[in-house]
């Protein structure tokens, strides 16, 4: 929440705990997949604070990307000495020009 409201100070538009759903067959199915901030509309960025990020971790980031057809993400990690060290950036290359 802090985050989000940083990023609206100078005009950013910032959700948070964006519900998104899986299309399956045509039909739009709810199940439970939230994103954690989403920026402008076009960031996705993922949130965590753990020892290690994990391979599962990219993976969630990356079917997020996918699901919610967003093309760039962030994967925030704040169990980190320094918040630099702890950001990872993500591009889906299917379609990321657009």
């Amino acid at each position: 929440m802090c985050l989000a409201r940083e990023l609206k100070k100078p005009g950013l538009k910032a959700e948070t705990q964006v519900p998104l759903p899986v299309v399956y067959e045509g039909e739009k199915l709810v199940v439970g997949y939230r994103i954690d901030l989403l920026v402008e509309g076009l960031v996705l960025v993922e949130i965590k604070c753990v020892k290690a990020i994990h391979p599962v971790h990219r993976a969630r980031l990356l079917s997020y990307l996918r699901l919610g057809g967003r093309h760039v993400g962030l994967l925030i990690d704040f169990y980190v000495a320094h918040l630099k060290d702890g950001i990872t950036r993500r591009v889906d290359g299917y379609g990321w020009e657009r």
